[in-house]
């Protein structure tokens, strides 16, 4: 079983590919970048007993979609499952926005959703499920989060209008938005790894549920979303996030 994970080499999605490791399971991560990253995660997948392969691609584009999903097909494995974690963090409000580097986030957070299924139709079919990683802040307006928030919030809509058209194929797809977490991306967002610590600590604080987001939490979500038994599961965001935003 052939399981592609963008943004699966660090952070969010990293975890996620981390749980997903197993024997009979092939990993494909995809990753913008950072090749020490890369290689590290292929290494502890690897000791899991999965066979990861690690591709460079651009998700933001739709040129960069179709080369990935052309390399997938090289591999000769086909593909079951795609799990979308892949995101660009620009931290801005909207008036004082760069409106290239904003509607270049937007394909990246947003838009690549729909690059990336529409690409792999000829690879995906019946029993397929594709999970896209979603968050609180695609339905509540956060500072400097609006190129990130807005993308997502795109998604989740790509995902409703999407549902008539997979479901009928037997493909189904669905979003996952985990609380927050300490990732490069948060101490990008906040400016430094130490004001993520101090934003994630002060979440968990005031969390419901006592305490800070887990990787278990989200990453065993999606590995529910994956299997045969979430087959009537369609066109949901499922928040787990510990009870955090639920009067919103």
């Amino acid at each position: 079983m052939t399981i592609l994970i963008t943004g699966g080499t660090k952070g969010i999605g990293r975890a996620i590919a981390e749980r997903l490791a197993r024997p009979a399971t092939h990993l494909v991560l995809a990753y913008r970048g950072d090749d020490v990253a890369a290689a590290e995660a292929k290494t502890q997948c690897a000791a899991k007993g999965a066979d990861a392969t690690t591709l460079r691609a651009d998700i933001g584009t739709i040129a960069g979609c179709a080369a990935l999903m052309a390399e997938i097909g090289k591999l000769g494995c086909g593909l079951k499952h795609i799990v979308h974690s892949a995101a660009t963090v620009y931290p801005t409000g909207m008036l004082d926005a760069d409106l290239e580097r904003f509607t270049l986030a937007m394909q990246t957070n947003g838009l690549s959703l729909l690059y990336l299924v529409q690409k792999a139709m000829p690879l995906i079919g019946r029993g397929s499920s594709i999970v896209f990683i979603s968050s609180a802040g695609a339905r509540t307006a956060r500072p400097g989060y609006a190129a990130l928030g807005n993308g997502k919030a795109l998604a989740e809509s790509i995902i409703r209008y999407l549902v008539p058209e997979l479901a009928p194929l037997g493909i189904r797809i669905n979003a996952v938005a985990p609380g927050l977490v300490h990732t490069t991306s948060v101490a990008r967002m906040t400016g430094s790894a130490e004001l993520a610590q101090e934003r994630v600590d002060q979440a968990a604080a005031a969390n419901p549920s006592g305490r800070a987001s887990r990787a278990s939490d989200y990453a065993s979500l999606v590995e529910y979303l994956l299997t045969d038994d979430a087959e009537f599961v369609q066109g949901q965001v499922i928040h787990c996030n510990g009870g955090v935003y639920v009067g919103v």
